[in-house]
């Protein structure tokens, strides 16, 4: 895309309308937090995914290992866990750290259902819950709108009844938008989790939109591309009027960049090395870019 139209569609988009920190974010002078648009929660900008990362087994090395970035990513202000059934002994793991850490009460516990059978969910979302050892999860989401039609009412129920504290549905690398769209503008939705990246914006033209309309949090995978963006970088040396801005290093730029849209409550960055948590959660301090800064960082990141 030409870097004119491309600046030119942000404005179009509606992204004009981003807001600093002290006008848009429930905000102390070192951590900027979120309002969940359905309850006013607070929720820190930085979660933490277990994609891969935390499919570790029961090697004793590698679960230290995770253990320590959950330990980094608590110390950091963080709260949202990420995980799902598909990403195979990553609940187990998630357990494991939760255990080790003597389950930190500041955890928000995302999970998904990942199953095409309406009747297996249950069972499905129960192995889930005792893998972390938590009495319950915060959010749960039906992965990738997997069946999403049997397992929805079951999660809304579930929400009635006190056994859980928000309902999502979830997609991934762009697709069944169409699909998630008319999700939003037609049921009870508390969190969408989405693809978005600076290389990935899609989702700016219609879901987006349509979650701030409607009301529903945003919560953004793969913020790194699965760690093609964070190559990309290592090509260039840090832009200083990227630093003159308050953006110490390309992790931030990167993160800062999906977390300051007015619609997007969390990105969920995974990582197996405590240094790149440190660097993570350095994106929910600071000023958050307005949207001229935003238009000046796509731009940048399309001539690397």
């Amino acid at each position: 895309m030409d870097r004119r139209i491309f600046i030119a569609s942000l404005a179009a988009s509606g992204l004009a309308g981003l807001l600093r920190p002290s006008a848009g974010f429930a905000a102390s002078p070192n951590f900027i937090t979120k309002a969940i648009p359905s309850s006013g929660e607070a929720l820190p900008l930085i979660g933490l995914g277990s994609w891969i990362t935390f499919n570790v087994g029961r090697d004793p090395a590698t679960l230290e290992t995770c253990a320590d970035v959950v330990r980094a990513f608590f110390a950091g202000g963080g709260r949202m866990i990420d995980s799902s059934p598909m990403y195979r002994s990553s609940q187990p793991t998630i357990g494991y750290t939760l255990k080790k850490l003597n389950m930190p009460p500041q955890l928000f516990a995302t999970e998904k259902v990942w199953t095409s059978s309406a009747a297996r969910g249950p069972a499905q979302i129960e192995q889930s819950r005792k893998y972390w050892g938590v009495q319950r999860f915060d959010l749960l989401q039906v992965h990738n709108l997997r069946a999403w039609e049997d397992h929805l009412p079951m999660l809304l129920a579930m929400k009635a009844e006190g056994r859980l504290r928000y309902v999502g549905v979830t997609t991934s690398h762009g697709r069944r938008h169409s699909d998630l769209v008319r999700i939003i503008e037609s049921q009870p939705m508390d969190f969408i989790q989405i693809t978005y990246n600076i290389a990935n914006r899609r989702v700016e033209r219609r879901i987006l939109p349509a979650a701030r309309a409607n009301g529903v949090a945003v919560i953004c995978n793969r913020p790194f591309g699965g760690g093609a963006l964070i190559r990309r970088t290592k090509r260039a040396g840090f832009p200083q009027w990227a630093m003159d801005a308050g953006v110490a290093n390309w992790a931030e730029f990167l993160l800062k960049f999906i977390v300051s849209h007015p619609a997007v409550n969390c990105a969920i960055p995974a990582t197996t090395q405590v240094a790149h948590v440190r660097e993570n959660m350095g994106a929910s301090t600071g000023v958050m870019p307005d949207n001229t800064l935003r238009a000046r960082m796509a731009a940048h990141f399309e001539d690397l």
